[in-house]
């Protein structure tokens, strides 16, 4: 079985992803990890989809999602 994403998990690698590469210039351009989530996390909402395959995400999403949840683990003490 695919490993699927959550609406509320895909929220908070968005907000992470923000904190860490806030938008940029005058036009406040996303970072290219926010905007590959943007598009998933937009289709979720016109959706009304609670989680989804991850395999369905592009590779950028897919490298974004990966990233934030390795950073996200808990560290042994």
């Amino acid at each position: 079985m695919n490993p699927t994403l959550t609406l509320a998990e895909l929220e908070a690698a968005i907000n992470d992803w923000r904190r860490r590469s806030p938008s940029t210039g005058d036009e406040l351009s996303l970072s290219p990890q926010v905007a590959a989530l943007a598009e998933p996390y937009a289709r979720m909402i016109f959706e009304h989809v609670k989680a989804l395959d991850e395999q369905t995400l592009s590779p950028a999403a897919q490298q974004a999602i990966a990233v934030w949840r390795q950073r996200s683990e808990p560290k042994p003490s």
